[in-house]
């Protein structure tokens, strides 16, 4: 199974946020570049940012689901 990426953002905490919505949705999302090259202040910039990925047949509704809280998300992929 694929895995596809469903929110990319340089804060770790925004990150591990909508990791623990998805989860809490039955979802099965994963962390991409969670540990490299982290800042001080919990920010990953050289890498990209942080990914929180699904499973390719969760994307749509993992989409749904960030796009539905979207006063605590940054950017949807």
């Amino acid at each position: 199974m694929d895995m596809v990426t469903v929110f990319q953002t340089f804060s770790i905490a925004e990150a591990q946020v909508v990791r623990s919505r998805l989860e809490a949705s039955e979802m099965h999302p994963t962390l991409l570049n969670e540990v490299a090259s982290v800042s001080i202040d919990g920010y990953t910039m050289s890498t990209g940012g942080v990914r929180v990925q699904v499973p390719d047949d969760e994307a749509v509704a993992a989409r749904q689901l960030i796009e539905s809280g979207n006063d605590t998300t940054e950017t949807a992929a």
